[in-house]
C-alpha cells in the first residue's frame, strides 16, 4: 500500500490527481496557479495594467514571489500616452512589485536590472508581442515579417538563462495574427526547450480582463477599458489565444540561435509595395537605403522605432 501512495512533493500540480475531466486537467493554466515563491516577469506591458492584474492576483493567493513589470518604452513616452502611468507604478510598488522601463525582452541578459535573476523566474508573460510597424507595410509582408519571427526566436533564447526548470511562459496572441504568427511562437519555444503544454482561449484565462492597449501613439486617444475589454478592437477577441509553455532543459548543449536575415538592398529596390509604390528614381533609391540601414541596425541588435 505504501508503494502505491503518491509522494507529496508539496506542489499544487500533484493535487486532485484522481479528479476527472478536461476542466480539472487545465485548471492551472486558466486559474493562473503558479509557483507562489518564484518571481514572475511581465514583458511589453505598455500601460502596466496587466502587471497590476497579476500583482493583485498573486497577493490574493498569498504569494511571496515578486512581480517584475516591464515596458519597452521609456517613462517619458509612457507619460505622454497614459496620464495614469505614475499612479499605476505607485500601485505596483504598493504590491511590492518592481517596475523597469526601456526593457528589450530579447536582451535581458545585458540589462543590469535582471542581474541575479538567473534561473529564478517561475512565470513569464508576454501579451500580444509585436516588433513595431514599418510605415506602408502590413505585418505579414515578406519585407518586414522577418522582424516578428526574430522577436520570438530571440525572446525564448533570452529566457533560457532566467527561467527555472519547470517555469511557465505564456504568450498571448491572435490565432490569425500575420505578424507574430502562432507558428513563430510555438516553433521558437520548442527549439529553445520550452515544452508546449497547452493553447487556451484568451477569454477563458483568469487574467484576461486588463486594459489592453495598442502600445503606440494611438493610446493617447484610445483609452484602456479593462471592464469590457473594448479598448483594443483591431482583432476579434474570440480568436485570441494564450500559448502556454514549460521550460524543460535537457542539459545538453543546443546550437546557436538562428535568425531570419532582412532583405538586401537589391530586393528593396525591386519592391513595389508600401513606401515604394509611388516612388521612382533617386527617391526610391533613398527610401531603400534608409530602410536597409534601419534593418541592418536592427539585425545588429539595436531596436529602432
Amino acid at each position: 500500500a505504501s508503494e502505491a501512495e503518491v509522494k507529496d512533493d508539496f506542489t499544487a500540480s500533484t493535487s486532485v490527481l484522481q479528479a476527472p475531466g478536461l476542466a480539472v486537467l487545465t485548471r492551472f493554466s486558466r486559474l493562473e496557479l503558479i509557483d507562489p515563491t518564484a518571481d514572475a516577469a511581465v514583458f511589453g506591458d505598455a500601460n502596466l495594467t496587466f502587471g497590476i492584474k497579476l500583482a493583485k492576483h498573486r497577493k490574493a493567493l498569498g504569494h511571496v514571489g515578486r512581480v517584475i513589470a516591464t515596458t519597452f518604452e521609456e517613462l517619458e513616452t509612457l507619460r505622454e500616452r497614459y496620464k495614469e502611468i505614475d499612479d499605476s507604478i505607485a500601485l505596483l510598488e504598493d504590491h511590492f512589485a518592481e517596475v523597469h522601463h526601456g526593457v528589450d525582452c530579447t536582451k535581458i541578459a545585458l540589462n543590469p536590472n535582471f542581474k541575479g535573476l538567473e534561473g529564478k523566474l517561475g512565470a513569464v508573460y508576454y501579451n500580444f508581442p509585436h516588433s513595431g510597424a514599418i510605415g506602408g507595410f502590413y505585418d505579414g509582408h515578406p519585407v518586414v515579417n522577418w522582424r516578428h519571427e526574430n522577436l520570438m526566436r530571440l525572446f525564448f533564447r533570452a529566457l533560457r538563462t532566467f527561467v527555472k526548470p519547470g517555469g511557465l511562459v505564456k504568450v498571448a496572441s491572435n490565432c490569425g495574427a500575420v505578424g507574430v504568427r502562432y507558428s513563430y511562437i510555438v516553433g521558437s519555444a520548442i527549439e529553445n526547450e520550452f515544452l508546449h503544454i497547452e493553447t487556451m482561449p484568451f477569454l477563458e484565462w483568469h487574467l484576461h480582463r486588463y486594459g489592453r492597449s495598442y502600445g503606440d501613439k494611438r493610446d493617447v486617444y484610445k483609452r484602456p477599458d479593462a471592464v469590457n475589454n473594448q479598448s483594443y478592437n483591431a482583432q476579434a477577441a474570440d480568436r485570441d489565444m494564450v500559448y502556454c509553455f514549460a521550460y524543460q532543459p535537457s542539459g545538453n548543449a543546443i546550437p546557436p540561435q538562428t535568425i531570419r536575415l532582412p532583405p538586401n538592398l537589391k530586393t528593396l529596390l525591386g519592391c513595389v509595395d508600401g513606401p515604394f509604390k509611388s516612388a521612382a528614381g533617386p527617391a526610391k533609391q533613398q527610401i531603400a537605403e534608409q530602410l536597409h540601414n534601419r534593418f541592418i541596425t536592427e539585425i545588429s541588435g539595436t531596436h529602432v522605432g
